[in-house]
């Protein structure tokens, strides 16, 4: 595996110290991973497959949406640096998780909205997270949320190619479309 190109790190390199791990699926995962690359805090992104049954799928399996993958976009992140929060709220801002098996134009269930969750508190925040922006959809006139919110699985890395793809591709046409609603972050215990 090669290098990340925005970071120059392993791609497989190990989880650090004292670091956290998030996997969000939103559609194609290729302007998400750009939108976390971006980020402060963020210290490697990778694109790939979870939720699905079939081990090591290869693009072209996925895209059958016989594998029950979706495509998603590992974070790994110094929580010191970028709240888990904060990566929730990017992610509900940065796509319309309302839209079922489906992103946009693109349709099936690898383009899904998708939490995968590393950790109890983890999970009770994605799904505070989740009520909330919710809550803020429905006033504004969206439907439900059909994200879900899956506890660890394995996690399949895409080919080298699709890694930082708009980087390397800068003129790939790939852009998020977000609800225009804005998503909450918790405020601190001022304690």
């Amino acid at each position: 595996m090669t290098n990340h190109t925005i970071f120059d790190r392993p791609m497989d390199a190990p989880l650090p110290q004292g670091y956290d791990q998030a996997v969000f699926g939103m559609g194609c995962y290729r302007a998400p991973e750009r939108l976390f690359w971006k980020q402060n805090g963020v210290w490697l992104t990778q694109v790939g497959f979870a939720g699905g049954q079939t081990e090591n799928p290869t693009p072209e399996q996925v895209g059958t949406g016989q594998t029950g993958h979706a495509q998603v976009v590992r974070v790994v992140f110094d929580s010191s640096l970028i709240s888990y929060d904060h990566l929730l709220q990017l992610f509900w801002e940065h796509h319309d998780p309302t839209q079922g098996e489906r992103q946009g134009d693109d349709v099936g269930s690898q383009y899904r909205s998708l939490i995968m969750v590393f950790s109890n508190s983890q999970r009770t925040v994605a799904e505070a997270s989740k009520v909330d922006y919710g809550n803020r959809l429905a006033v504004a006139g969206f439907g439900a949320i059909t994200t879900q919110i899956i506890s660890a699985a394995p996690f399949w890395p895409a080919p080298d190619a699709d890694q930082q793809y708009l980087e390397k591709n800068p003129d790939a046409d790939c852009s998020l479309q977000g609800t225009g609603v804005e998503a909450s972050i918790p405020n601190p215990d001022p304690n």
